[in-house]
């Protein structure tokens, strides 16, 4: 079985594009914090690259900016190619077999909007406010 399930932020816009036979393709990376801190105290993260195709590929390219939060299930894909100086690549990333959105940054900050007071009104307002994600997992 081959199944991943990934949440993380956007570390940049998605790159939209159209295939020759017209099929729409999105790539991004997201950025996945690891679920530990190094000895001085810091979090580290993955940078992982995802892929994905038709419908949903439009939808996040025109829905999704740098630093929103999504949940990316798909599959692990290894390829390789061989490069203009002749030698092999190799290439991992994440085929998405669906994408959800989690939350948008707050507009002119550099953190999340939990509370819904700031930024612009959404259609999740109307069920309250927004519960804050807990990162940490009891197992």
């Amino acid at each position: 079985m081959n199944k991943v399930i990934l949440m993380g932020r956007l570390t940049k816009d998605p790159e939209v594009k159209y295939t020759q036979t017209g099929k729409v393709v999105t790539q991004f990376t997201l950025a996945v914090d690891r679920p530990f801190k190094t000895p001085d105290g810091q979090k580290e993260a993955d940078f992982i690259p995802v892929v994905v195709w038709g419908k949903p590929a439009e939808m996040i390219g025109n829905s999704c900016q740098k630093g929103h939060r999504l949940l990316v299930d798909g599959r692990l894909q290894i390829r390789s190619y061989d490069a203009k100086d002749g030698g092999k690549r190799w290439v991992t990333e994440i085929i998405a077999n669906s994408v959800e959105f989690i939350e948008r940054k707050a507009a002119g900050s550099g953190a999340p909007n939990p509370s819904g007071t700031a930024g612009p009104k959404s259609e999740m307002e109307a069920f309250g406010p927004a519960v804050p994600f807990d990162e940490e997992i009891p197992f």
